[in-house]
C-alpha cells in the first residue's frame, strides 16, 4: 500500500531536485512512485501545485486511440480522433488520481518564505537509501500516512 510522505523543502529548486531523486529512485525500484507533486505559493501568496501526471494529456492519448478504433468502424477516423480526443481531454481534466488536490493546496497555503511542499505517494522498498537520497535536501516532515512510530523514525533520520 502506497504511504504518503510530504516533505518541506527551502525553495522551488530543492522541490524540482526532491522529485528527480524520486524519479531515480523509482526508476532504480528502490520505491514504487504512485503520484509526485510539489506545492509553493506565488507572489500574490496564492497556492501554486506543480503535478508531475498530466491527466488532461493522458486522457487525450487514450481518447485519441478509442476515437480513431471507433471511427474505423463507422468509416470516419479522423472524426473519431477528433471526438475521442476531446472527449477524453475533458475526461482527464476532471479525473483527480493519486494525491488530493484539496489537501495539496490547503497546505501550499500554509507555506511562508518561498518554501515548497513536496508530496509523494510512493511503495517504499529499501526506506534507507530513499532516506539516505533526500537527506542531502534537509527536509523537514509536513505530514505522513505512517504509524507514529514509523514517522518518528523518518524525523530523526532525516535529521541524523
Amino acid at each position: 500500500m502506497p504511504q504518503l510522505i510530504v516533505l518541506g523543502v527551502q525553495d522551488r529548486d530543492t522541490a524540482d531536485h526532491a522529485l528527480e531523486i524520486a524519479a531515480d529512485l523509482d526508476k532504480r525500484e528502490l520505491l514504487h512512485l504512485s503520484d509526485a507533486a510539489y506545492a509553493y505559493q506565488d507572489e500574490k501568496g496564492r497556492p501554486r501545485i506543480h503535478q508531475t501526471v498530466n491527466t488532461t494529456g493522458m486522457g487525450a492519448a487514450g481518447g485519441a486511440l478509442w476515437g480513431t478504433l471507433i471511427g474505423l468502424i463507422f468509416l470516419n477516423p479522423l472524426l473519431g480522433l477528433a471526438v475521442g480526443a476531446a472527449t477524453g481531454a475533458v475526461a482527464g481534466k476532471l479525473t483527480d488520481i493519486g494525491i488530493d488536490d484539496d489537501m495539496i493546496r490547503q497546505i501550499g497555503g500554509e507555506l511562508e518564505g518561498g518554501r515548497c511542499a513536496v508530496f509523494l505517494l510512493a511503495e517504499v522498498e529499501t526506506a534507507d537509501r530513499a532516506v539516505e537520497a533526500f537527506k542531502p535536501l534537509g527536509p523537514t516532515v509536513i505530514q505522513t500516512n505512517l504509524s507514529k512510530e514509523n514517522e518518528q523514525e523518518l524525523v530523526e533520520a532525516l535529521r541524523s
